[in-house]
């Protein structure tokens, strides 16, 4: 065996050992004599040599020298505060930590030692590079741990603008006529009339969508394209998912709409999306309804936003970030929600009559979680803020330190 046939496993372990150690190094020439002076201590062109050849076994890109160079600085400056705060790693900690790392490469520290020989690299090497990694991790989390707790809250948060985008997939389309005074007899009438002539007929809804729908896919024949399952409301998720291809369901109360729905495609592979249980979205009424110049209004505020954050800037006290239960959003708003990614808006909504234009902008969605899923949010979040605080404080000792290289 060598130790080039075993480096995807080898990279693996490397990465899960490393994730709390900051940037690289290089150099090489007089074995033992100084290569940098960090502070009261020393790199030695040796162990810039060695670290040279770890990273091209592990198939590092960019400058290889300079990486390893910059690394075993860091890591001096980490070894020396792990003595002052009497943090260093424990011989206990080190053996189980290349038990560890070399585990993940399905090895054991015997063979991952000799794999590693036969790429002219030493056994102290591995054990410093171990040693290291861990009088880090120790360092940050006596440190920065307690400030880097994450409270319900914010798992709740950072579910909703993270929703699972993967797994089974749908493809439907929308006819919208709207309910407006004296006509919506007549507009339920009509959308009855088209949900049972256009059912099993793609071609006949596209046709009728673009004559009567008010909704803007009507260009498209109302095709809105695939989209996550998980994203569509129970409600109507419920009707689509027994229907043919072609279905069309029955006319469905929208508030100050209603609308049929076809099925056009579904995609059951790999479906393991955890179901939308909530969603997130901003609501901002602009007086003028659809004019030219209420949609304007809305052009010029979208253009203004990247988040639905933003508003709390740009239109302080003129909007409503809302957050409900799937079930509990209303209609209208929950199918236009379906077309829309994070930070997506629509315009097609009124409410007031048709007398205010309704600025909707998706937040987010939140998901609902297998078992276990909430902790592992929250040691994601846990370990975002640790790498955070750790890369402040590692710039905070290079900062302080003396560091003469020899060129």
């Amino acid at each position: 065996m060598t130790i080039r046939a075993d480096r995807p496993r080898i990279l693996t372990a490397l990465a899960a050992m490393a994730a709390l150690m900051m940037p690289l190094p290089a150099a090489a020439q007089s074995p033992f004599s100084a290569a940098v002076e960090v502070n009261d201590s020393i790199v030695t062109y040796y162990e810039i040599d060695q670290r040279i050849r770890f990273l091209e076994v592990l198939n590092a890109p960019g400058n290889l020298p300079e990486l390893a160079r910059e690394r075993l600085i860091d890591e001096r400056l980490q070894r020396q505060a792990g003595e002052r705060l009497g943090l260093t790693a424990t011989l206990e900690q080190v053996e189980e930590g290349m038990e560890e790392f070399a585990a993940r490469a399905n090895l054991s520290v015997d063979a991952m030692a000799a794999a590693l020989q036969n790429e002219g690299i030493a056994l102290e090497t591995f054990r410093d590079f171990v040693a290291s990694g861990i009088t880090w991790r120790n360092i940050v989390r006596s440190r920065f741990g307690p400030r880097a707790q994450v409270s319900e809250d914010e798992i709740d948060r950072a579910l909703t603008l993270s929703a699972t985008e993967g797994g089974a997939q749908i493809n439907f389309a929308e006819l919208i006529v709207p309910l407006q005074g004296a006509n919506a007899d007549e507009a339920r009438a009509l959308i009855t009339r088209l949900s049972e002539t256009t059912d099993g007929s793609i071609g006949a809804f596209a046709q009728a969508a673009r004559q009567y729908s008010a909704s803007g896919s009507r260009n498209n024949g109302g095709g809105l394209g695939w989209r996550p399952l998980s994203t569509v409301p129970p409600q109507l998720r419920a009707l689509l998912l027994p229907m043919e291809v072609g279905g069309v369901t029955d006319p469905i109360p929208m508030g100050n709409a209603i609308g049929i729905f076809q099925l056009r495609g579904l995609d059951e592979n790999g479906f393991v999306t955890p179901d939308v249980i909530a969603v997130e979205y901003a609501i901002v009424p602009i007086p003028g309804g659809q004019s030219d110049a209420a949609l304007a209004e809305a052009q010029d505020l979208r253009d203004d936003l990247d988040t639905c954050d933003d508003l709390y800037g740009v239109r302080p006290g003129g909007f409503e970030i809302v957050s409900l239960p799937i079930a509990d959003v209303p209609a209208d708003i929950s199918v236009e929600l379906t077309r829309l990614d994070a930070n997506e808006v629509s315009t097609n909504l009124t409410r007031n009559n048709g007398a205010d234009l309704l600025f909707l902008m998706l937040c987010g969605r939140s998901t609902e979680l297998p078992e276990g899923g909430r902790e592992e949010v929250r040691q994601a979040l846990f370990q975002q803020r640790l790498e955070s605080y750790a890369a402040g404080f590692l710039a905070e000792l290079r900062a302080d330190a003396i560091i003469d290289e020899t060129p």
